[in-house]
C-alpha cells in the first residue's frame, strides 16, 4: 500500500485499485481509519480523537489532491505525494 503523506506520526496510504467510494487509509499508533474523500468522513475504524481531528482537517484542505491521487491509483499509475498538514 503506497504511502502518500505523513505528518505528526500519522501515515496516509492509498491502495491501488481499491473499492469505491474514493477514500484513503490513515494509521497512527497501531490504529487505522478509512476516510472517504468527498465529503471527508470516517468510513471504518478509529483513531485517537486528536489524531482523527488532524486527519479530517488535512482531508478537507487536500480534497482535490486526494481525488487526483485516487484516480491515479485506480489507473495503476504512480501516486503523487500529498502535502502534509503543517
Amino acid at each position: 500500500m503506497p504511502q502518500i503523506s505523513a505528518f505528526y506520526g500519522i501515515v496516509i496510504y492509498m491502495y491501488y485499485r481499491d473499492h469505491p467510494p474514493p477514500h484513503f487509509h490513515a494509521i497512527y499508533a497501531g490504529a487505522e481509519v478509512e476516510v472517504a474523500i468527498d465529503p471527508p468522513s470516517v468510513m471504518n475504524g478509529m483513531l485517537p480523537p486528536r489524531a482523527l481531528a488532524m486527519v479530517m482537517e488535512w482531508a478537507e484542505l487536500r480534497q482535490k489532491d486526494l481525488l487526483r491521487v485516487w484516480n491515479q491509483a485506480r489507473a495503476s499509475k504512480p501516486l503523487d505525494r500529498v502535502k502534509p498538514l503543517q
